[in-house]
């Protein structure tokens, strides 16, 4: 891992003088804290050092791109303190917590937070940003992640008593805004499936129609689906992706049906799936041997990329090491940002980050020996 210059360099009372200098802006969580990584104007990646929130596991982070100033938010687990939702306005150099946390079970559900899986700025509403928690659960932030209210019809669903946790809890791990309608929002629970509303989280609907379940006696239920991850098509807002435990999907209206588009990939179990920022039909997944050897698909280290919306899939391996690996990618550790090329990224449970600047074609290594890798999010930012 390289460690260079911090943004201090370019800070004088705590204002960016030349915010320029940063491009692309790369966050790492991690079993024991949050490493940022800064890339300036084509520059070599720098580490600022870190980490954030040390020995704390740090399960979700959201880089919000809408207003004058990016705010970053993290979701820090700490042992002791238990859950709680930071939030940066100096792209990482210093944090602020709630005096009250952000994110609480009303005392009436007789619940308690066990970790936030998911931060989501929405891309309808500019000063609006969903969470994502176990038990899993949906909340609604009007300030930018300060504070959060929980969104009782979904927690209030009629089939919640049926929802079973998954292997790594019952977390509400996905949420996706349309830019078009604020009051349409789509999530994912572990292992409840897709659920979508139109009416502004008023009313929810399974939406897991073509997804299979192999470990249930009925392999097609309406809901109880393990989903891992659903991504949204950059050019066509109806269009999603969904990796399935077994299973790689494609629903082109919006999640009401789903069609299997896993021919062609070496393992159709995995846990990521991420988009293009602006190419139609390109989708990225990283494939893993099965549920029971969760190491990638023939302990080879590859991305595969579709450019068809899943007619076809080519795996991407230049520059990744070609020796037999054993780093899985986790549900939120494979992102892309918005540059142009676009910038892919990943991060693994050996502790590695993987970039890549030109739309996957060719990769290089960031990091090595850091924790376990559990969310990557990148942003140009300057």
């Amino acid at each position: 891992m390289h460690t260079g210059p911090y943004l201090n360099d370019y800070w004088d009372n705590g204002v960016p003088e030349v915010i320029g200098m940063t491009e692309v802006l790369l966050a790492v969580g991690t079993r024991k804290g949050l490493f940022i990584a800064r890339r300036r104007r084509g520059g070599p990646w720098e580490f600022d050092g870190g980490p954030y929130f040390n020995a704390q596991a740090v399960y979700s982070v959201a880089i919000d791109t809408r207003g004058a100033r990016p705010r970053l938010l993290a979701a820090g687990d700490s042992a002791h303190w238990g859950p709680s939702v930071f939030h940066s306005d100096d792209l990482g150099r210093t944090w602020t917590e709630p005096s009250r946390p952000a994110v609480k079970f009303p005392k009436d559900t007789g619940a308690s937070l066990e970790r936030v899986w998911q931060l989501h700025p929405s891309a309808a509403e500019p000063d609006v940003v969903y969470a994502g928690t176990e038990p899993a659960a949906l909340y609604r932030s009007v300030d930018r992640g300060e504070s959060f209210e929980l969104v009782r019809p979904l927690w209030e669903h009629p089939t919640r008593s049926r929802w079973v946790p998954g292997g790594g809890g019952e977390g509400l791990h996905t949420v996706l805004t349309d830019a078009r309608d604020p009051r349409a929002v789509t999530v994912a629970v572990s292992t409840a499936g897709v659920f979508r509303t139109t009416d502004g989280g008023t009313s929810w609907v399974p939406s897991n129609s073509g997804v299979s379940a192999v470990f249930l006696p009925d392999p097609d239920p309406e809901f109880g689906q393990c989903v891992h991850k659903v991504a949204r098509d950059p050019a066509d807002p109806d269009r999603l992706y969904l990796q399935n435990h077994w299973g790689v999907y494609r629903s082109d209206d919006a999640g009401a049906h789903w069609t299997d588009i896993g021919e062609g990939l070496p393992s159709t179990f995995g846990f990521a799936a991420a988009t293009h920022p602006r190419q139609g039909g390109t989708a990225y997944v990283f494939p893993i041997n099965a549920d029971a050897d969760r190491v990638p698909a023939g302990h080879r280290c590859r991305v595969f990329r579709t450019a068809d919306a899943g007619r076809t899939w080519e795996p991407l391996s230049e520059g990744l090491p070609e020796e037999d690996h054993y780093g899985t990618v986790l549900r939120d550790a494979l992102c892309t940002d918005d540059g142009d090329p676009a910038g892919v990224y990943f991060g693994n449970r050996n502790g590695e980050v993987f970039a890549s600047a030109d739309d996957g074609d060719s990769w290089q290594q960031l990091a090595a020996h850091l924790p376990d890798v559990l969310c990557v999010r990148a942003a140009v930012v300057g």
